[in-house]
C-alpha cells in the first residue's frame, strides 16, 4: 500500500472514530486488538470438515459434484493438459483456451496436446473456456478457493462460459478455517501481501430468481470442471 493511500485510510479511520465518539487508540488497546487478530480464534467445526486425507479429499469430490460441478481425478499434473482436452471433446467445445498466467500451470506440458490453442492473460468476452488453478479446496461445502493475482486474473473465474479449476489434493482442507490458516500460512512472509480479491466458489453461478426455476450461468460460468490431481498417497487408498 503506498503512504497517500496509508494517509487516506488513516484519515478516514479518524473520521470514523470521531463521529462514534472515540478516542485513539491506547498502545494497550491496540496491543490487545493486535494479539485478538493473531490469535486466529476458530468457530465450530463441523464434523464433515473432519477426517483423514483420504477422507477429506473423497468428500470434497462429492460435495463438488453434489453443487453441480463436474469432476475428474488424474493421477499427477502431467495427466492434466490431456484432461482438458478431454472435457473440451466431451462437451462438443473448440478446442481453445484462455489460460491463467501461473507459473505452475503454465509450466505443464500443454504441447503434448498439439490441438490444444492456448492464450493466456485475461479472458475476452468471446472465449468460451478458462483454465486456473485454485489455491485451495474445501470439503465442508466442496468449495473452491481462488486467490487473485498476476497469475490469476479474477476475470477468468466469471466471464468464460466453462471454467476448469486444477486442484490438487494436498490442497483440500477439511473446514473455511483450515483454508484460511493456510493461506496467512502462505503469505505471512515480509514480502508476502494477501490478495486483492480471494473467490470462493461453489459449483456453477445459478440463480432461482426467475419463476423459482433454477438457471445456470446467471452471473458467471455456466459449466465449473475441476481435474483433482491425486498428489497424495492418502487421497489414493
Amino acid at each position: 500500500m503506498s503512504a497517500a493511500n496509508d494517509e487516506r485510510r488513516a484519515a478516514t479511520l479518524a473520521a470514523i472514530r470521531q463521529s462514534l465518539g472515540r478516542a485513539p487508540l491506547s498502545p494497550a488497546a491496540r496491543g490487545e486488538l493486535d494479539a485478538r487478530i493473531a490469535a486466529h480464534a476458530t468457530n465450530i467445526i463441523p464434523d464433515r470438515a473432519r477426517g483423514d486425507a483420504g477422507e477429506l479429499v473423497d468428500r470434497f469430490a462429492a460435495m463438488a459434484e453434489a453443487a453441480a460441478c463436474t469432476l475428474v481425478r488424474v493421477d499427477d499434473a502431467a495427466a492434466v493438459p490431456g484432461a482438458v482436452t478431454d472435457y473440451l471433446r466431451a462437451h462438443n467445445l473448440p478446442t481453445v483456451a484462455t489460460l491463467a498466467p501461473d507459473d505452475w500451470l503454465t509450466g505443464l506440458d500443454w504441447d503434448s496436446q498439439p490441438m490444444l490453442e492456448l492464450r493466456q492473460g485475461t479472458p475476452r468476452p468471446e472465449d468460451l473456456v478458462s483454465v486456473t488453478p485454485a489455491f485451495a479446496g474445501v470439503a465442508e461445502t466442496g468449495t473452491l478457493l481462488l486467490a487473485s493475482g498476476p497469475g490469476h486474473p479474477s476475470t477468468l473465474n466469471f466471464l468464460p462460459d466453462h471454467h476448469v479449476v486444477v486442484l490438487k489434493a494436498s490442497q483440500v482442507s477439511g473446514a473455511y478455517e483450515d483454508a484460511f490458516a493456510r493461506l496467512r500460512a502462505a503469505r505471512s512472509g515480509a514480502d508476502a501481501a494477501m490478495p486483492r480479491t480471494l473467490n470462493m466458489i461453489t459449483g456453477p453461478s445459478r440463480t432461482g430468481d426467475i419463476e423459482l426455476t433454477i438457471h445456470l450461468g446467471a452471473h458467471g460460468p455456466r459449466s465449473l470442471h475441476i481435474i483433482l490431481i491425486d498428489d497424495q498417497e492418502a487421497a489414493r487408498d
